[in-house]
């Protein structure tokens, strides 16, 4: 039920994922039921393909996440989180409330044993054709450097385990390449990877770099402020590129909709944060990589790194 578009563009996603997903994935809508089955009928689709969960209570895009979980207990996300925390689904996926789904996944199923402090990592494409894990990008704005340090250790594990990235290279993002560049923050963070077994540090990455040149580097760790305005950055870019008519295959890849969602990394179970303009091909990605979520097992490989 979250979203700009929703419900509309989150069963029709839901549509196009049943297609790709194989038979023994299910798909779960949890809202209002009647609404889904509507659109499913419009669309020609059997009911049959979905498990459905009623529920009457919608969390909405400007509330505050705390005080909604309190007085909307029977809303699409707070009966979701119950119902991952239960076992009954697997993964949980949205384009609502931001604050709501970080509040849910922090208080619902709650941090792994040893994380500081759960962060989100977005997908960097890079000139050569691949592409980097730049986190945080949101949650967390001022860090310590012991929290950026694990936020290194959780991208490398989703590098490695969600993106068949064998050792990848751990960058830590400054205003120079230099180990005594930046500020305090950085500067300690690197005194404290420099040498790390934990993961394959490669030293500093600048913002210039992030998309090709410089230091190569699958995973680049900052804090949530930092991160954001970079992600913020690129859409924005995106757009004004393709109001311009300029798009040519690489900058086709700065498209949100082509990722889906973002994971919260470092939480007991798997969380997907939608974009809230997110559209049915959004939703789709979103749902396809929830898929990949729970085959690579990826809270199981963060809890035995942090045990």
């Amino acid at each position: 039920m979250g979203g700009d578009f929703a419900p509309l563009a989150t069963v029709e996603g839901a549509i196009k994922a049943v297609k790709e997903l194989p038979e023994t994935s299910r798909i779960v809508l949890i809202g209002n039921t009647e609404v889904a089955k509507d659109i499913l009928s419009k669309n020609k689709i059997s009911h049959e393909l979905f498990d459905f969960v009623h529920t009457e209570q919608v969390i909405e895009m400007n509330e505050h996440p705390t005080k909604a979980f309190k007085h909307k207990p029977h809303s699409s996300l707070a009966i979701g989180f119950q119902m991952l925390k239960n076992g009954e689904i697997d993964a949980l996926g949205s384009a609502g409330n931001s604050g709501a789904i970080l509040v849910g996944a922090m208080f619902s199923i709650r941090s792994i044993a040893g994380v500081y402090r759960p962060c989100v990592a977005s997908i960097v494409p890079k000139e050569n054709g691949k592409e980097a894990i730049i986190l945080d990008v949101g949650i967390v704005a001022d860090c310590k450097p012991d929290v950026l340090y694990q936020f290194a250790m959780l991208g490398a594990i989703y590098a490695e385990f969600v993106y068949g990235i064998t050792n990848p290279r751990v960058a830590l993002l400054n205003i120079g390449e230099e180990k005594e560049k930046g500020n305090l923050l950085t500067q300690a963070t690197y005194s404290l990877m420099e040498g790390t077994n934990d993961f394959n540090f490669v030293g500093n990455v600048e913002g210039r770099h992030i998309y090709g040149g410089g230091v190569e580097a699958d995973v680049i760790v900052c804090d949530g402020f930092t991160g954001n305005v970079v992600l913020k950055q690129a859409e924005a870019f995106y757009e004004l590129i393709k109001k311009r008519n300029l798009l040519d295959d690489y900058f086709k890849r700065f498209n949100y909709e082509m990722y889906g969602a973002t994971p919260v990394l470092g939480v007991n179970g798997n969380v997907l944060l939608a974009h809230g303009i997110s559209n049915s091909n959004a939703i789709k990605n979103m749902l396809l990589l929830s898929r990949d979520l729970v085959e690579a097992k990826l809270p199981e490989k963060i809890k035995k790194a942090f045990k």
